[in-house]
């Protein structure tokens, strides 16, 4: 079972949800399924994570892998979601910038500036690190949710700066696992399918 829990700390399996047509475009996420082949991959999880305790995004494409993945009965948590991309979502980072040069160029100097409509970088890691304290108690909890907030929490339990967070990438359907956070959260990446063993 991936990530065997440590006495007495907090365990959570963080997993991007599988991928839907955005993700295979590399576009700006609004709330779209899972493509055929994304079910495909949420299903191969079924039975390579934890029972237990489930949270998940709003986010129709985190509930269906959710489901997919075997957890029928998830907490939803809007805190999970995806960093909003207001008026980009659906673009290529390259549409947007061809569209608003100015504003695609704030956005990626500046964690603080949103994208037209959305939410700062700042805000996210905001909301992440709000549900991370939620979560310290013993046990374990596997949370479905998109890229933004595994790279927020990454940045959370490493003290790196915001301007981090485009130096993180997070492949969907892949699990990152935390653990603390006793004296301090500690971080094991990259379980591709989870089919390894933390």
């Amino acid at each position: 079972m991936l990530g065997d829990p440590v006495s007495g700390q907090a365990r959570l399996l963080l997993v991007r949800h599988a991928p839907t047509a955005a993700t295979r475009a590399h576009a700006f996420p609004g709330d779209e399924p899972l493509d055929p082949a994304g079910r495909s991959e949420a299903a191969a999880l079924r039975g390579r994570l934890p029972a237990g305790r489930a949270i998940s995004s709003p986010a129709q494409r985190c509930q269906q892998t959710a489901a997919l993945a075997g957890f029928a009965d998830v907490e939803l948590d809007p805190r999970w979601s995806e960093l909003n991309f207001g008026g980009w979502a659906g673009l290529r980072l390259a549409d947007a910038a061809e569209r608003d040069p100015e504003q695609v160029s704030a956005w990626l100097d500046d964690p603080a500036h949103p994208p037209p409509g959305g939410e700062g970088v700042e805000e996210l890691l905001a909301r992440v690190r709000a549900a991370l304290a939620e979560l310290s108690e013993p046990g374990t909890t596997v949370v479905f949710t998109s890229g933004g907030p595994i790279k927020a929490a990454v940045l959370a339990v490493l003290a790196a700066p915001v301007s981090s967070l485009w130096r993180v990438e997070v492949a969907p359907c892949t699990v990152t696992i935390l653990y603390g956070p006793h004296p301090q959260w500690q971080l094991r990446a990259g379980f591709a399918g989870a089919v390894a063993d933390a």
